[in-house]
């Protein structure tokens, strides 16, 4: 296997580049290299900015929008963008639902949808967990009842990430209770402007506000909503989630952090002698990156093979796994890394305009925001549980 790239490759990573130079704004990309937070705006112009390149839908067809690029080209355009301090793509509309109406939708929704993703129109936020409903999502309580050219929604959805912002949701709802749980969900597409949707922040650990409550009184979902069969919902769920699971792996992140983490090493001192010759801790770095460039040929696999992530099976749930310890591990090692610099966690110093004095080095503001935050990573597209029993039932046949 030839791991180096060709000289079409070396060709299109210069064009990347040469794109990024000239088009990725530098105020954006300061904010994602030291950690601040970024606003709405700065998500929404880095969407526009790929759109009208082009190269917002790496993963669609051509035909309806897609880069067309192959495998090696998609990882070269996730390795730069993610180097040059590009934000990550918001993914709900464009890389998790777009692939189900793709795949399962009618051709009114997407001529109606998929162009809207593309240029903006649409915010799609994700209405899968609720309170009692999680990684056993088949459990879920939200019903949608039929009622003429309507299906009248009622329950409740949470960890809605980023849902302030958005002003659509998919949905999965209960429509029948007989059978077998999985047999009566059905997936909708609903307006969230729609009268009994009230949507309620939750506030995490570190201070930001990036998920919330949903809540669903009497609303009205038109039944050209529906995506697909009634109560066939769960396949598109599972289709959805394994492109949910192979984003998660987010491979040209964890390479940008290892490498700072490598840039820490050789600044923190330890008894005069910088840290990365330290041998507890190089092992430990060692051992990230060999796992790091284990799970990137992994991923390599798996955007080449023929039918690409829509037959990917345990491999999605293996990258799944694989990137969320990954990045766990980045975490805890650059935390511990940092010593007592890393105990501060001052919230204001990640906003835009924060000019107070630094504790300890610059980069140490982020540390303990991106520590608590990405608890959640092997919880969130099913717990990292869960896919060990996928893994297990589907290649063991246990």
């Amino acid at each position: 296997m030839d791991l180096n790239y060709t000289d079409e490759e070396i060709a299109f990573r210069d064009d990347v580049r040469a794109f990024l130079k000239a088009e990725l704004p530098a105020s954006v990309s300061d904010k994602v290299k030291g950690g601040k937070r970024l606003t709405k705006e700065d998500m929404d112009s880095w969407h526009a900015i790929l759109n009208k390149r082009g190269w917002l839908a790496e993963n669609w067809p051509v035909e309806y929008g897609g880069t067309g690029w192959n495998a090696v080209q998609q990882q070269i355009f996730d390795d730069e963008t993610c180097a040059a301090g590009a934000p990550r793509i918001v993914p709900f509309g464009l890389k998790m639902l777009a692939p189900v109406l793709i795949k399962y939708g009618s051709e009114e929704q997407k001529k109606h949808y998929l162009p809207r993703i593309l240029d903006g129109s649409d915010w799609w936020c994700q209405g899968y967990s609720e309170p009692g409903a999680g990684s056993d999502l088949a459990s879920l309580k939200t019903r949608a009842v039929r009622d003429g050219d309507h299906f009248i929604v009622n329950g409740q959805k949470t960890w809605t990430t980023l849902g302030q912002y958005a002003n659509k949701i998919f949905c999965l709802v209960r429509t029948s209770t007989e059978g077998k749980p999985q047999e009566g969900i059905s997936f909708l597409l609903i307006d969230m402007d729609t009268p009994g949707i009230t949507v309620r922040p939750i506030i995490l650990l570190e201070g930001t506000h990036e998920v919330n409550e949903v809540f669903f009184d009497d609303v009205r979902v038109p039944v050209e909503n529906l995506v697909g069969e009634e109560n066939k919902g769960w396949t598109y769920a599972k289709y959805l989630l394994t492109h949910e699971r192979t984003n998660i792996a987010n491979v040209g992140a964890n390479k940008v952090s290892l490498e700072h983490l490598k840039h820490i090493g050789r600044t923190q001192k330890v008894r005069g002698r910088p840290l990365i010759e330290d041998p507890l801790f190089a092992a430990r770095l060692a051992q990230i990156e060999m796992e790091l460039d284990a799970m990137a040929t992994t991923n390599l696999r798996l955007l080449s093979s023929p039918d690409s992530v829509a037959n990917a099976g345990p491999m999605s749930s293996m990258l799944k796994i694989k990137g969320t310890e990954i990045r766990q591990a980045l975490n805890d090692l650059t935390r511990r890394a940092l010593g007592p610099y890393a105990m501060p966690f001052v919230s204001e110093a990640l906003e835009t305009g924060y000019n107070e004095e630094p504790i300890g080095p610059d980069y140490a503001a982020p540390v303990s925001k991106d520590y608590f935050n990405n608890r959640k990573i092997t919880i969130y597209g099913g717990s990292n549980e869960i896919q060990r029993g996928i893994i297990t039932k589907m290649m063991m046949g246990l």
